[in-house]
């Protein structure tokens, strides 16, 4: 199967990529809708951020909370579950974040952090979420209606950014954003784009290598554990291929040991390793000795460098590349990139209870 856009057009009948392509306007629009919501909780003490979310609502959580690593002076944690945990109180900020608003896992959670007197805002774009939200006279920020929740994922993570910046909880992060829109277009028209022959375009190459192989995704823990989340999340969505991930340094702790059986295997494998220039020292040496390692047993090692010059940038940048790399691996494959049919099936299998 060939990567030009006549191969492209028959088998993304969806038309996924319009929407990657549209992706940093979509991180404009994300700044635009989280500066003019009304926010109606105040400003006040909170000791924890939570976020409640299930698959491409969460990750944009998990970007929030990778990304604030350092800035953020409060603990946050991400929920995927029907329940919170017990520490959840009147001193908690609760970001409850459901794309279609429907996500019976995350209605749960609201339900929780309201039984405990959290500060809630709602995330959605509509559904029970947003009907519970007026009801209840809570923060509701409403978000475009009409994509995969897995694509969008800049209303997702920007809009909790901008929030948060607005409730004096982090800095004012609208330079890095603006910033890394510009990091992120560049990276679509000279790096990305369908017309961009495989030879120049890390997206396209990067999926003939993994192409009829097993993927393992390794990061550093600090910051980007949500790239390699995220891809592994893209290869499962929109290339229906099985693929792992850990991160640096734990693996080095377990992980690595395994990589001696069943060697028969090694073949197939693929190891995708996510390189960034803030990493710390320790781990771009532990990064280097794995690498080493892997390749003595046989196993085929790539990278990929983060782009840009600052944090939330060069976090993007690999996210963006993971997620072209996904959609042109599907078209390899045959598959239209978007319907996820066990979801669907899972979710009318569910509701029939």
């Amino acid at each position: 199967m060939k990567l030009n856009l006549e191969s492209i057009k028959k088998i993304d009948k969806s038309n996924m990529l319009s929407l990657l392509m549209d992706f940093p306007q979509q991180c404009r629009y994300a700044v635009q809708i989280a500066e003019k919501a009304e926010i109606s909780c105040e400003k006040k003490d909170f000791a924890k951020i939570v976020f409640a979310g299930l698959g491409g609502s969460a990750i944009g959580a998990d970007l929030v909370r990778s990304y604030l690593y350092f800035e953020s002076k409060l603990p946050i944690a991400v929920i995927r579950e029907y329940d919170l945990p017990g520490y959840v109180d009147r001193a908690t900020l609760v970001f409850i974040s459901s794309y279609s608003g429907n996500t019976e896992e995350t209605l749960s959670a609201y339900k929780f952090a309201k039984e405990k007197a959290a500060t809630i805002i709602a995330i959605s774009s509509g559904g029970t979420l947003k009907e519970y939200a007026q009801n209840d006279n809570i923060t509701f920020i409403e978000i475009p209606k009409g994509l995969p929740p897995r694509s969008a994922l800049g209303y997702l993570s920007i809009t909790p950014l901008i929030v948060l910046s607005r409730l004096g909880l982090i800095k004012d992060v609208r330079p890095e954003i603006n910033q890394t829109i510009e990091v992120l277009e560049d990276l679509k028209n000279k790096s990305l784009n369908a017309h961009i022959a495989q030879k120049d375009n890390i997206a396209k190459y990067l999926a003939s290598k993994i192409w009829n192989k097993f993927t393992v995704f390794y990061s550093a823990s600090v910051h980007f554990d949500v790239v390699a989340t995220r891809f592994r999340g893209q290869l499962a969505e929109n290339s229906k291929s099985l693929a792992s991930s850990h991160v640096f340094p734990e693996m080095n702790h377990n992980e690595i040991v395994g990589w001696q059986n069943p060697k028969k295997l090694f073949k197939h494998f693929v190891v995708l390793m996510l390189r960034d220039k803030g990493m710390h020292p320790r781990v771009i040496k532990r990064m280097d000795i794995t690498q080493e390692i892997l390749k003595k047993e046989g196993v085929s090692v790539l990278e990929i460098y983060a782009r840009g010059e600052n944090l939330l940038s060069r976090i993007f940048s690999l996210i963006y590349i993971g997620d072209f790399v996904s959609f042109y691996l599907a078209i390899l494959y045959g598959i239209d990139p978007t319907p996820v049919e066990r979801v669907t099936y899972l979710k009318n299998e569910l509701a029939k209870e």
